[in-house]
């Protein structure tokens, strides 16, 4: 069995890998820009300079942090006409303008001098600061002012000609109208030369001919798989970024939300287990009879009906002063905590009225799933031949149900038994947030409302890595119910 158990292991790595690749690919094409997400908003002062300084310190830094300043992969198939440092233009929109011009145009020498010549001209525009005789001489010069800077930002995030074409027209009306613009007017000059040289020196067929380019273990797969030794320690260290949310390590969020959903995954499945094992075998004895049927209408009614409504049901009848007000409706604990230097037993003691409604719903369609699974098994164990043998020694109904029938009918539930860890580490995402529980569902629920990608990422590889140990666990536990089996 051990070597089995080593093969299988072994098998996890690729298995692993192909995870840990659609989770990074998912994260890297996820929508919106991560960094726009994580920086604070410059102070209103009514100055777009100065706004606009401050947010590229700080999207320079989270970008250095993110490690979006690396290329995406160890290597990459693009084209001739594209440069192999095309991820360093950070700005989402301007790379994007960026790629559509080299679409379009395939010449990246007079692209780049164009992309250049957009950030001089905008630099001379944000360091110009007029004064005093100025602004008094030239009313509203600076909204106007603000508008030029508006604009040349713009222009470094445009392809269209027509949109760039009507932007310089723009900016030459305004500059022309104050005598103090003469090096700004240049600028745009030579930013427009830049641009015509673009479409004058076009070499589309340079998009047709294919490159590959390597960037060896500097880029953002590896850093995501191993870490820098800087801002990451990697995924295989249990590091998977930082909440978008919170701006807090995900491993972190993860620590202190998995308890309780571990806790009701735990009690649930136990439960569950206890309740709906000796139902399932007392009616396969009874196959056909008042019990057996009895169970099997009470327990199709209890898996047809949805969770979200038993929980509503639950909390209308046994949390409403209008009817029976005996059970919290929500959370775990009182709105004021623990006491001060309560013991572990007071803690638990208070919380258990709370955890009451959301571990039946959390239970009652498993116990009746279970249930139905270990019956239908049952059935089909006590018609074998070896069954009625052990009957025809003599044997107690007893022994033969639990010693012959009983073991041999426990491979449904081992089955369904690998589908548990999976469900521990992504908790019921509708109980947890009806019941206001503080646990990976609600989390979960937060991080799909407040696209937080790093938070679903996390938890959709840490769910196909438990998969993994669950089907192996219930490969182990199959040998332990039948010693027949063999892995050799």
């Amino acid at each position: 069995m051990f070597k089995y158990i080593g093969k299988r292991i072994l098998l996890f790595i690729p298995t692993l890998f192909i995870i840990t690749l659609l989770g990074f690919v998912i994260a890297i094409n996820a929508p919106g820009d991560p960094v726009e997400k994580l920086v604070s908003s410059a102070t209103q002062t009514g100055d777009l300079a100065s706004n606009n300084s401050a947010q590229k310190e700080q999207k320079l830094f989270w970008r250095k942090k993110l490690g979006l300043d690396l290329p995406v992969f160890y290597m990459a198939v693009s084209s001739l006409s594209r440069p192999d440092t095309l991820y360093k233009v950070y700005e989402k929109e301007e790379n994007q303008a960026l790629e559509r011009l080299i679409t379009e145009y395939g010449n990246w020498s007079e692209i780049s001098a164009y992309y250049l010549s957009c950030h001089r001209l905008y630099d001379s525009l944000a360091s110009f600061k007029p004064d005093t005789t100025m602004l008094k001489e030239f009313a509203g010069l600076d909204e106007q002012l603000n508008q030029l800077r508006f604009e040349s930002l713009a222009l470094s995030a445009a392809y269209e000609g027509e949109v760039i074409a009507s932007k310089f027209k723009k900016m030459n009306d305004v500059l022309a109208k104050y005598p103090f613009f003469k090096s700004i007017e240049k600028q745009l000059k030579q930013t427009e030369t830049h641009f015509a040289g673009i479409k004058a020196n076009s070499s589309v067929w340079k998009n047709y001919i294919p490159a590959i380019d390597f960037y060896g273990v500097k880029n953002q797969y590896h850093r995501w798989l191993f870490g820098d030794g800087e801002f990451s320690k990697g995924i295989f260290r249990f590091d998977f970024g930082i909440s978008y949310q919170t701006k807090m390590p995900i491993s972190e969020v993860i620590k202190t939300k998995i308890g309780w959903s571990l806790l009701f995954t735990c009690l649930s499945v136990f439960l569950a287990y206890l309740i709906s094992i000796p139902i399932g075998v007392r009616a396969a004895q009874k196959r056909g009879g008042l019990f057996d049927r009895a169970s099997s209408l009470v327990l199709f009614m209890l898996y047809s009906l949805p969770g979200f409504f038993v929980a509503f049901l639950l909390m209308l009848l046994l949390a409403n002063p209008n009817m029976f007000s005996v059970l919290p409706a929500s959370g775990v604990k009182p709105a004021e905590g623990y006491p001060e230097g309560a013991s572990f037993f007071e803690c638990v003691k208070i919380s258990l009225p709370y955890v009451i409604l959301p571990l039946i719903c959390y239970t009652y369609s498993s116990f009746a799933f279970l249930a139905r699974i270990m019956r239908g098994a049952m059935v089909d164990v006590i018609e074998q031949d070896y069954i009625r043998t052990a009957r025809a020694k003599g044997l107690t109904e007893k022994k033969v149900t639990w010693k012959h029938a009983f073991r041999n009918s426990l491979f449904p539930i081992i089955t369904v038994f690998a589908s548990i860890f999976p469900m521990a580490i992504g908790g019921s995402v509708i109980l947890e947030t009806i019941f206001t529980i503080p646990g990976m569902g609600l989390e979960v629920f937060n991080a799909i409302t407040f696209q937080n990608y790093p938070m679903i990422i996390a938890i959709t590889t840490l769910t196909g890595f438990l998969t993994l140990v669950g089907i192996l666990i219930s490969d182990i536990l199959y040998a332990v119910v039948d010693p027949r089996i063999s892995y050799s």
